[in-house]
């Protein structure tokens, strides 16, 4: 196991009701920024649940913060913080108005261009402070100092990290995420499953607590995962859902254990050119990366195969292919496709054409051993496109 340090500042209000603690959790005085996504929050109660909850504070509403968060949008939020001297930002729906408001949080105070933040040109010396009433189970934002952020004018998606914006605070009630189309829960359930494999199905790092503790998360998501959408209304399998949600990308996982996060950085390329769903490019990343890095992957391939499948049987390349094809069943399932194939809009050239945006930025190679390379890249999406 690697040396690590660990902290985590979030305070989680998790449960029914839970909505009412921002009276407790927002500072009484200064002026709120209370962020939001499309509206939904408007028809759920959501809304009316929050600002009941600040009283009589003085809070400044922005919405219309997108799926995949853009600069241009978050930009008119900092605009409009800085012409009130906003003194607290409240994310109000799922990861990605989180994500935007954490953009929005290290904008604020940041002297230059704050696209640079997002590049990693440079990094924000501090942050508004934030809170969120998540609305959406699925990136783990709620509890992390990351962010993903996309620039429509250049055809952008990228991620930044800073300490500086941890939410302060996070409330999850489970009843908030009953209203979701199936089409955001199954995205959610999906892109919780990856973030576990992200940190888990790398190479053996000595670190079997971590493994446990990702196989439990994944274990669980397979099992509740496919009862939420059957039964939407039932507390106890949303409740389960948001915990795994939040646990996958808390940073536990990844102490002291090596990341891979190379379906990620690839899937973001897909999303910029095609607008396809975060979750959705990552259900049709994985089956074919694994697939073309089995060699390197091969021991926590076969670890994955005994203890998320029950695969014991069979020589050790079949049991690897029969957990691979597992997983892509388990996307299919709750219908996310599992193969680019699946996505007219992609065009026979598009696996060069993430290869070479990839490497125009000096992103490749990409991997937990830094072996995914422009060629790689290609193979990747180059079978996820043909294979059947």
């Amino acid at each position: 196991m690697d040396n690590f340090i660990y902290h985590n500042p979030t305070k989680l209000y998790f449960g029914k009701g839970e909505i009412k603690k921002l009276d407790e959790a927002v500072p009484k005085t200064g002026t709120v920024l209370l962020l939001y996504g499309g509206g939904s929050i408007m028809k759920n109660g959501v809304y009316e649940q929050a600002r009941a909850a600040l009283g009589s504070r003085t809070v400044l509403d922005f919405g219309g913060i997108e799926a995949n968060p853009t600069y241009e949008t978050l930009m008119k939020a900092v605009a409009l913080g800085r012409e009130e001297q906003v003194e607290f930002l409240l994310a109000v729906g799922g990861g990605s108005v989180l994500d935007g408001t954490k953009f929005v949080a290290a904008a604020l105070p940041f002297e230059g261009e704050p696209w640079d933040i997002v590049t990693g040109r440079k990094h924000p010396k501090s942050a508004v402070p934030l809170g969120a009433v998540l609305t959406l189970p699925a990136t783990g934002s709620e509890m992390n100092p990351s962010s993903v952020i996309s620039r429509k004018a250049t055809q952008e998606k990228l991620g930044f990290g800073s300490n500086h914006v941890f939410p302060r605070f996070s409330i999850l009630d489970p009843e908030t995420t009953m209203s979701l189309p199936p089409r955001q829960v199954a995205n959610g359930i999906v892109d919780a499953f990856v973030h576990v494999v992200e940190q888990y199905l790398t190479y053996p790092a000595a670190a079997p607590l971590q493994d446990r503790m990702a196989e439990a998360i994944l274990l669980t998501l397979i099992e509740t995962g496919p009862k939420t959408m059957a039964d939407p209304q039932d507390y106890d399998h949303r409740a389960t859902l948001c915990w795994c949600a939040t646990m996958a990308l808390n940073g536990l996982l990844s102490c002291g254990v090596p990341g891979d996060w190379a379906t990620h950085r690839i899937g973001h390329e897909l999303t910029a050119l095609y607008d396809i769903d975060h979750a959705r490019t990552l259900a049709v990343v994985l089956p074919s990366l694994w697939h073309l890095q089995r060699t390197t992957k091969q021991a926590k391939l076969l670890q994955y195969a005994e203890r998320v499948w029950g695969l014991t049987e069979g020589d050790e390349q079949a049991r690897i292919d029969e957990a691979i094809r597992k997983t892509a069943t388990f996307f299919e399932s709750l219908g996310v496709p599992s193969r680019l194939a699946d996505y007219p809009e992609v065009v026979t050239d598009t696996p060069a054409t993430v290869a070479a945006r990839l490497a125009g930025r000096n992103f490749l190679p990409l991997g937990e051993q830094k072996d995914i390379t422009a060629a790689r890249v290609t193979a990747i999406l180059a079978h996820s496109l043909t294979v059947a």
